[in-house]
């Protein structure tokens, strides 16, 4: 089906699924988050993602409705729920068709209106499946574009960068400003001008050989793709540097790429509308999706 919907349990169409407006997650964005995807139907890294919505939901101090195992159970239950009735999308990627991403929402659930999280009755937890809609086969041949926002992103003070929660309103602009360049991907940047990662997307550049990432300390969520790459980038025997990116030297790299659960390994060929190095997707790049490739591949 085209997508399906599980709110504490109860499985549900979207046209169903109702969420009260007393909610916070709605109200205030009080809520932790992970995105999984599948391969071959099966959840990829999902120990990973359900480590990452605990240590989210501990700096926040939600508590969460479900352990692991009922959290992968619900999932499992849900993706099941879920198969068949696929649209046709001739442009998708071979490796996406069929496949599935999963959403998995914690809230601290529904009370009476007040910042004070004490107001909270119950956490609530929601797991939504949707077919994936991952970039087109093209992108990973040609490459995508991204632009270097005008703003920096909102300050490190604002929400702790190492939990994954509902608060996305600066990431929203973000993106909105990129849309409006033509571009993939926002990349944003810290009030020293250095980028530190895209607005749902770790980032990657190649400079000489060396794959060179913004390191934790910049701020950044840990992203459980970005460090699948970083394994298989070690694995490959290519050396590999966690430091800083000035926005003003990314237009002197040799390649550059993003990583997400939905993009995966993703080339970026123009920056701010200029051509990344060759404009073409670079040798690294490919060597890297050529390994995450035979990680991920269907058995």
């Amino acid at each position: 089906m085209p997508a399906l919907v599980n709110i504490d349990g109860e499985l549900l169409a979207p046209a169903e699924a109702r969420v009260s407006v007393f909610d916070r997650g709605f109200l205030y964005g009080d809520s932790v988050y992970e995105v999984v995807r599948t391969y071959a139907g099966r959840p990829f890294e999902l120990g990973a993602h359900l480590a990452r919505l605990a240590h989210s939901a501990g700096r926040i101090g939600l508590r969460l409705p479900w352990d692991d195992r009922r959290v992968a159970a619900e999932v499992a239950r849900t993706l099941e729920a879920s198969r068949g009735g696929d649209l046709p999308d001739p442009v998708a990627a071979p490796w996406n068709r069929g496949e599935r991403t999963v959403r998995i929402v914690m809230t601290r659930g529904s009370g009476d209106l007040g910042l004070d999280p004490s107001l909270a009755a119950a956490p609530t937890a929601i797991v939504i499946v949707h077919p994936l809609a991952g970039p087109p086969e093209r992108a990973y041949r040609d490459g995508v574009a991204v632009h270097v926002v005008g703003v920096p992103r909102a300050a490190p003070t604002a929400a702790d960068p190492s939990a994954k929660t509902g608060l996305h309103l600066p990431h929203v602009l973000a993106v909105r400003e990129a849309r409006l360049h033509g571009a993939e991907e926002a990349l944003l940047t810290d009030g020293a001008g250095q980028v530190t990662e895209g607005a749902s997307s770790n980032l990657f550049a190649v400079r000489g050989g060396r794959v060179v990432t913004p390191s934790l300390g910049a701020g950044i969520l840990e992203g459980v793709t970005r460090g699948v790459v970083l394994r298989l980038a070690r694995a490959q025997g290519l050396r590999v540097e966690e430091t800083g990116l000035a926005a003003a030297d990314l237009g002197r790299v040799d390649e550059l790429f993003i990583t997400s659960t939905v993009r995966e390994i993703l080339p970026v060929t123009r920056l701010d509308g200029a051509p990344v190095g060759s404009g073409s997707v670079g040798p690294v790049t490919r060597l890297l999706l050529a390994a995450f490739r035979t990680l991920t591949a269907r058995p």
